[in-house]
């Protein structure tokens, strides 16, 4: 797996890296520094001076520091690149320029106004069709949620995460999730037996998804610890279950179905800008899917 590690320096930045090697410490790592001049006004000129050799040789020290901890944790380096602009361009640009299987980030978690605005993380994984690793806070890397719609992208996600990641000794959670059926009626009252009905083939069909992604990871002799049925909001009901079972990191499947528009107003969105726990987006093609 070749890894395209994205660094400020931060310390969530780095536990991005470490809760990444807890699950997959073989990777090929890459590793892009962004000098970020981009909150300048345009009409502010910077020309080499003391300021710019000064964000430099910052670059260059955070740059070394990610060196000595991808050697640690006994992660392969490969390459590192110290670019000068906006950090979401130049980190796009340079997964349009190599092939990499995975961007690796940390988080900081936005809230209020800065949320509406974006976030570097946020922004790169909405427009890359490279499958991304999201961090906001160091975990133990102990347990892992599959989330499943019964979809080819979300057994594709679980496929891929079992092929590349060591989940031996790992906690592992299946959940899909129903909606509750009297919300998708804005009008009218619902027969109460026609409503037992819906839900009694929603729970039947729900444990038919659960069952089949179950078998996928039982074939590589692990083990499922828990396996639930949720109710509600898709987001909010993974969200609030990956928070009561202290989940380390959520897996997601999805499709890149045109350029910039991956994730917008997403359940995948909504749960990575909400959860606690690591993400982990497994993005794929109809090529990509058996």
């Amino acid at each position: 797996m070749k890894v395209l590690f994205c660094t400020d320096g931060s310390k969530i930045s780095f536990n991005a890296l470490e809760n990444f090697a807890k699950w997959h410490g073989s990777g090929e790592v890459d590793i892009i520094c962004v000098i970020d001049w981009s909150f300048l006004p345009d009409e502010v000129y910077i020309e080499e001076s003391g300021f710019t050799n000064s964000c430099t040789n910052i670059a260059c020290t955070i740059l070394e520091n990610a060196k000595q901890k991808v050697n640690e944790l006994g992660l392969k380096l490969n390459e590192s690149y110290r670019v000068c602009g906006s950090a979401v361009d130049s980190i796009l640009e340079q997964l349009d320029t190599v092939e990499y299987d995975l961007v690796l980030m940390g988080s900081h978690g936005k809230k209020g106004i800065q949320r509406w605005l974006g976030s570097v993380s946020r922004e790169i994984i909405t427009n890359t069709e490279i499958s991304g690793y999201v961090t906001k806070n160091s975990n133990q890397a102990e347990k892992i949620l599959f989330t499943t719609d019964g979809s080819e992208q979300t057994a594709f996600a679980i496929k891929k995460v079992l092929e590349n990641f060591n989940l031996e000794n790992k906690e592992i959670h299946l959940c899909t999730v129903n909606e509750d059926p009297e919300l998708l009626f804005l009008e009218g009252s619902l027969d109460t037996n026609w409503l037992l009905e819906i839900q009694k083939r929603q729970k039947i069909f729900a444990l038919k998804i659960l069952n089949t992604a179950e078998t996928l990871i039982t074939d590589k002799n692990l083990k499922v610890a828990g396996k639930s049925v949720l109710t509600g909001q898709p987001a909010h009901a993974i969200i609030d279950y990956a928070s009561k079972e202290h989940i380390d990191l959520i897996v997601l499947g999805g499709r890149l179905k045109a350029k910039h528009t991956f994730l917008r107003n997403s359940v995948n969105e909504r749960i990575l800008e909400n959860t606690t726990a690591d993400v982990l987006i497994i993005k794929s093609h109809s090529e990509n899917i058996e």
